[in-house]
């Protein structure tokens, strides 16, 4: 089954739960999506909560969600000092106190109908369930060729280090079982690329390479209101990840792009 880009108000999931989940869903700024993502899983999913992990927004997000005032549903506003989509998704995930949770994005380039498969095979037994994109295509030619160049990459740090390998590493749509990762993540909260993008692949870099893992695939979406924070900084940070020839890649397309690297990183990390 491929899940795919729909209409709101016609989605309606019969979930039958045996565990609880929270839908964590990172903002910066996204006044123009939140109520209606909101609305939107409320309305598809009436059993999950749902946590904006939020990274200090200067627009009116907040007072939209207050408005709504419906006890499954939490804005946490997060230390400025700590600002970094991975630091708001990883804290999400620890904070959630859910059986499962699901990350997604706040755009709807992530279909809302996707959800409930993610949990269900959670459910089942899977430790990480994965959104698995069928048309990377949407994001652009040139998105999508730099994505699966990093990708290989990736891929290739996480298998010398006997880690499993998902079909798409860099998706930002899925799942886990919190009481696996919340203590690995506390473990190794100072280790992760806490300003980066690529959640998924610090989990699998510091989780176990026993892990059973699952997929769903997905038709990936425009964005629909808003602008993108996707930057040059994404692949810096990406190849930052792995290694230490990782770390002179990420210097190396610094430099191209005209980035501070040095910047970017003050203090020197493993």
């Amino acid at each position: 089954m491929i899940y795919g880009p729909e209409h709101p108000e016609s989605i309606r999931r019969e979930v039958h739960m045996s565990g609880s989940c929270t839908i964590v869903i990172p903002t910066y700024n996204e006044e123009l999506n939140i109520v209606n993502m909101a609305k939107a899983i409320r309305e598809a999913y009436p059993q999950f909560h749902i946590l904006f992990m939020d990274d200090n927004s200067t627009d009116k997000s907040k007072e939209l969600i207050a408005a709504l005032h419906d006890p499954m549903i939490t804005f946490f506003v997060r230390n400025p000092k700590e600002r970094g989509l991975a630091a708001s998704v990883l804290q999400g995930f620890v904070e959630c106190g859910t059986d499962f949770f699901i990350c997604m994005d706040c755009d709807f380039q992530h279909p809302i109908s996707a959800l409930g498969g993610i949990y269900s095979k959670l459910e089942s037994g899977a430790d990480l369930t994965i959104g698995t994109r069928v048309n990377r295509r949407a994001m652009g030619l040139i998105r999508d060729l730099g994505s699966h160049a990093t990708e290989y990459y990736c891929k290739l740090f996480l298998f010398t280090r006997g880690k499993p390998l998902p079909e798409d590493l860099m998706s930002g749509l899925f799942g886990g079982r919190r009481g696996l990762w919340a203590p690995i993540i506390n473990q190794h909260w100072d280790n992760y690329e806490l300003t980066g993008w690529k959640v998924l692949l610090d989990m699998l870099k510091y989780g176990p390479g026993d892990i059973k893992m699952d997929k769903v695939y997905y038709m990936f979406a425009s964005r629909a209101q808003g602008k993108s924070h996707i930057s040059p900084k994404v692949v810096v940070t990406t190849f930052h990840q792995c290694g230490q020839f990782g770390k002179l890649i990420a210097k190396t397309v610094a430099a191209f792009t005209g980035i501070d690297y040095n910047k970017m990183y003050t203090e020197k990390r493993e």
